[in-house]
């Protein structure tokens, strides 16, 4: 039988989901990636079609920050025709994936990027956040180490393996990680928030309040009201 938490207990969770969602949408890469290192060897056809894949990316970018993401998928669709072979064409196919919960298609052209690019960091931690959403979360932990491992100073990878941790009731390892956040990024608002609630879980109230006030001084207003009713 499943027990009926405490209401302590669904606002630090509710805390952790906020962040995950607020800071751990997946980068989308510029078109740089793809033409610098290559444009001065192409063919007349090369470049024409480098051209139509530069198009695309760029309309898919466009489309995904407007939030059309189907437009988005479908431009991505035609860079990656041009030209099957970058990674950033995938990844960013892959995102925009994400944020229609297609988890599956996502986790698809995540692998593929990898694939095309081993070293690449965003692909793992992207992958990484829809294992979670999947409640796959060792398989999440395991690609936040991989990126973590090729980017020691990813913030945004420190915190969202620490909302894993905590998903496992690790709060030890969640607080661990959400202070390497801070201290690569000392106005990440939700690594203060999260930490604070990985403190409340662990019964250290003082130590989540001064955590609460810092995400509160920084613009929460959810830290604020618990700092207000708990501290």
């Amino acid at each position: 039988m499943i027990g009926i938490p405490n209401m302590k207990k669904i606002t630090a969770f509710i805390g952790i989901m906020f962040s995950l969602l607020a800071l751990g949408r997946p980068l989308v890469i510029g078109t740089g990636i793809f033409l610098t290192s290559s444009a001065v060897m192409l063919t007349a056809t090369e470049r024409a079609n480098a051209r139509d894949f530069d198009y695309y990316f760029d309309r898919g970018l466009s489309k995904y920050e407007s939030e059309d993401y189907y437009g988005a998928i479908f431009n991505y669709t035609m860079a990656i025709e041009i030209n099957p072979y970058n990674e950033a064409a995938y990844n960013n196919r892959g995102n925009a994936k994400y944020a229609l919960e297609d988890y599956y298609g996502a986790i698809s052209d995540y692998d593929i990027a990898i694939e095309l690019d081993p070293e690449y960091s965003y692909a793992y931690h992207n992958r990484g956040l829809c294992k979670y959403f999947l409640e796959d979360y060792y398989g999440s932990l395991s690609d936040y180490d991989i990126a973590i491992e090729l980017d020691p100073e990813y913030a945004n990878a420190y915190l969202n393996r620490g909302v894993t941790k905590a998903a496992l009731d690790n709060y030890y390892g969640a607080i661990f990680d959400y202070t390497v956040a801070i201290q690569l990024d000392q106005r990440m608002v939700n690594a203060y928030r999260n930490r604070g609630n990985a403190k409340q879980n662990l019964g250290d109230m003082a130590g989540a309040c001064d955590d609460w006030r810092k995400a509160s001084s920084l613009g929460d207003s959810d830290a604020a009201e618990w700092v207000w009713n708990e501290c």
